[in-house]
């Protein structure tokens, strides 16, 4: 399997990493639903620290997963695409750590 060096941006801070080619376009994907996410939430609310808009990020994701909402609550179901992406780019940011 051929691996690849990748710079992707979240929340404007770089993260390198070294990644398989095939997961390439599921990980810029899912840095750009994150990135997507905190700029709506910028447009939405008066809250300029990015570890806010993070925290904030995350617990909308955490709420959008079937393990992570509480009972009553609405809320989208994750793509099992999503969570895969999101996990993969969670465990090269940890591992680049």
């Amino acid at each position: 399997m051929d691996k690849i060096s990748l710079k992707i941006v979240i929340a404007g801070r770089t993260y390198p990493l070294t990644i398989k080619k095939e997961e390439e376009e599921a990980i810029k994907k899912a840095a750009n639903r994150i990135n997507s996410h905190i700029k709506k939430l910028q447009e939405s609310y008066a809250v300029k620290d990015m570890q806010d808009l993070l925290a904030m990020t995350t617990l909308q994701i955490a709420l959008q997963t079937p393990e992570g909402g509480s009972g009553g609550a609405k809320t989208a179901p994750a793509t099992p695409v999503f969570d895969e992406d999101l996990k993969t780019i969670i465990q090269k940011i940890d591992a680049a750590i």
